[in-house]
C-alpha cells in the first residue's frame, strides 16, 4: 500500500501548524515593536519636549527679572514666559509618560511656579531701593533653582525628565520583543523550508513541474519575511535615533529643532503598527493556499485506494 496519502496528510498538518505558529509569533513581535514605537512618537517624545519647553521658558522668565526689579517690557516678557511654562506642563501632564508619579510632580511644580511668580510680583511692588525687593528676588531664585536641593522647580523638572527618558528607553529597546523576533525568524525559516520540501515532494510523486498554490505560499512568506524584517529594522533604527535626540536636554529654539528631527525619525510608525493586522491576513492566505495545494493530491490517492 502506498504511503503517499499519509505523507501528504502529515505534510499538510505540519504546514498548517507551522503557518499558524509563524503568523501568531510574527504578529506578536511586529506589534510589540511598533506599538512601543508609536507610544514613543505619540506620547513620550512630546512629553519630554514639553518639559524641556517649560524649563527653557522659566530660564527665560528669570532672565527678564533684573536685580533692579520687574519693570516695563520685562514685566510682559516674564508673564509671557511663565504662561508658556504652564502650557508646556499641561501638555506634559496630558501625555502622562510616567503615570501618577509624574502627574504629582507636575502638580507640585505648577504650585511652585505660582510661588515663584508671587515672590517676583512681591518684589516688583517694593520701592526701587527697598532691601525687601532683593530679599523677595532671592526667595524667588531659591524656589526656581537651588543647586543644593532637589526640592526646587529645576530639580523636580530634571528628575521628571530623567524618568520620562527612562520610559522612552524602554520603548526604544526591543526587550522581550527581541526574543519573539528571533523566534519568528526561526519559524519563518522552518516554514519556508517545509514549503519548498513539500513542493519538491509533490513534483517528484506527481511528475508535475510545480504546484502553483504551494509555490504561491512559499513566495508569499519568503517575501513577507523580508518585508517584515525590513520594516522592523527601520522602525528600531528610527526609535534609536529619536532616543539619542531626547537624551540631551534642549533650550530655546533647540527644543523645536529636536522635535522636528524626532518626528522625522518616527514618521510612519503608527501606520506600520496598524498594518500588523495584515500579518493575520497573510497567515489565513498561507493556510488557504497550503490546503488548496495538498487536498487535491490527497483526494487523488483516496480515489486510488477505493478503486
Amino acid at each position: 500500500m502506498s504511503t503517499t496519502a499519509r505523507d501528504l496528510r502529515t505534510r499538510l498538518v505540519r504546514l498548517v501548524a507551522l503557518g499558524l505558529a509563524t503568523t501568531l509569533v510574527a504578529f506578536g513581535a511586529f506589534r510589540a515593536v511598533h506599538d512601543d514605537a508609536a507610544r514613543l512618537a505619540e506620547s513620550s517624545s512630546p512629553g519630554v519636549l514639553a518639559v524641556d519647553t517649560a524649563r527653557s521658558a522659566l530660564v527665560s522668565a528669570r532672565a527678564a527679572v533684573p536685580e533692579a526689579g520687574l519693570e516695563g517690557a520685562g514685566s510682559g516678557t516674564f508673564h509671557t514666559r511663565v504662561s508658556v511654562a504652564h502650557q508646556a506642563l499641561a501638555v506634559a501632564a496630558s501625555e502622562n509618560v510616567t503615570g501618577v508619579e509624574g502627574r504629582r510632580t507636575i502638580q507640585t511644580v505648577t504650585g511652585l511656579i505660582a510661588v515663584y511668580s508671587g515672590w517676583v510680583e512681591q518684589a516688583h511692588r517694593e520701592p526701587a531701593r527697598s532691601p525687601l525687593r532683593a530679599a523677595y528676588l532671592h526667595y524667588a531664585d531659591r524656589v526656581l533653582d537651588a543647586p543644593e536641593t532637589e526640592e526646587d522647580i529645576a530639580g523636580r523638572l530634571a528628575d521628571l525628565r530623567s524618568q520620562q527618558v527612562a520610559v522612552a528607553e524602554e520603548q526604544a529597546s526591543l526587550g522581550w520583543a527581541r526574543t519573539l523576533s528571533w523566534t519568528a525568524a526561526a519559524l519563518f525559516a522552518l516554514l519556508c523550508a517545509a514549503l519548498w520540501e513539500t513542493q519538491r515532494f509533490t513534483r517528484h510523486r506527481f511528475r508535475r513541474l510545480a504546484d502553483p498554490p504551494l509555490l504561491a505560499a512559499a513566495a508569499l512568506w519568503t517575501t513577507g519575511a523580508a518585508v517584515l524584517a525590513w520594516l522592523t529594522l527601520r522602525t528600531h533604527g528610527g526609535t534609536a535615533r529619536a532616543l539619542d535626540e531626547l537624551r540631551t536636554a534642549r533650550t530655546g529654539d533647540g527644543v523645536a529643532a529636536v522635535g522636528g528631527r524626532v518626528a522625522e525619525h518616527l514618521a510612519g510608525v503608527d501606520l506600520r503598527a496598524a498594518a500588523s493586522d495584515l500579518i493575520l491576513v497573510g497567515g489565513v492566505a498561507l493556510v488557504a493556499l497550503t490546503v488548496s495545494g495538498l487536498l487535491p493530491r490527497i483526494d487523488e490517492y483516496r480515489g486510488e485506494g477505493r478503486r
